[in-house]
């Protein structure tokens, strides 16, 4: 019963997160279309607003630990679900993400992503994209904190799945520190489905990487950096990868 409960609960809150938003993308768009700060108070705001429906609709809270940067960096994060997206850019002062290109056609989603200059990758096409975002950083996107996951997808708790060799591409041509961010969102909202699993759920800003590594060195320690936390953060939230 208190599973079909909460089901209900989740499936009434999913329902009205995709109907604000493109009222709410709407009613900014105008400032945004002259004005990227525009863009920018739209995605914080609608953000702040999921969090706060989440945290009294399916009993989901939200906790953002470590120190996000402040200063021009790359951002490397563990990708489970939506919410970590939202948690990790009202965390930055100035973020953008890199996103697959079709991403750009969605609507409301893909106008605000071109009204913050986000760099459009087509996953597809491994060496045009690496290419296009090397483009992209000598093109000036680079300022502010650049999002990649590196992984290039969500990724369910308890999956392996390689680290791309863009990230350390990136961080090779924009010679700033690397910060990653580790995750436990995917416990309690999965990357399908309806149901959200009442908790806390979790993003942690880690030590930045400062720039000059090897690029094999750059992605095994940041892979060991994300991975090993993010493991941390879900055995926190009852989820042991190993028993999964």
């Amino acid at each position: 019963m208190a599973y079909a409960i909460q089901w209900l609960r989740s499936l009434l809150f999913n329902a009205q997160m995709y109907v604000i938003m493109p009222i709410w993308g709407l009613a900014f768009f105008p400032w945004a279309l002259v004005d990227q700060r525009g863009a920018f108070a739209c995605c914080k705001s609608f953000s702040r607003y999921i969090r706060w429906t989440a945290s009294w609709m399916i009993g989901l809270k939200v906790e953002i630990r470590g120190t996000p940067p402040s200063f021009n960096a790359l951002v490397a994060a563990k990708h489970q679900s939506f919410l970590d997206v939202m948690m990790i850019f009202t965390a930055l002062p100035r973020g953008k993400f890199i996103m697959k290109k079709l991403l750009k056609y969605a609507p409301v989603i893909g106008q605000y992503a071109v009204r913050l200059n986000c760099v459009m990758v087509d996953r597809g096409k491994r060496g045009a994209a690496i290419q296009k975002m090397i483009e992209d950083v000598r093109a000036g996107h680079a300022d502010g904190q650049l999002i990649i996951y590196p992984q290039g997808t969500r990724i369910a708790p308890g999956v392996k799945a390689p680290y791309k060799v863009g990230t350390a591409v990136l961080y090779h041509q924009l010679g700033q520190p690397c910060v990653p961010v580790a995750a436990s969102v995917g416990v309690f909202w999965p990357k399908r489905g309806i149901y959200r699993k009442p908790g806390t759920a979790v993003i942690e800003f880690l030590e930045p990487i400062p720039p000059g590594l090897p690029k094999d060195e750059f992605l095994k320690k940041l892979e060991y950096e994300v991975e090993t936390h993010s493991n941390r953060l879900m055995a926190e939230a009852g989820f042991h990868a190993d028993n999964h």
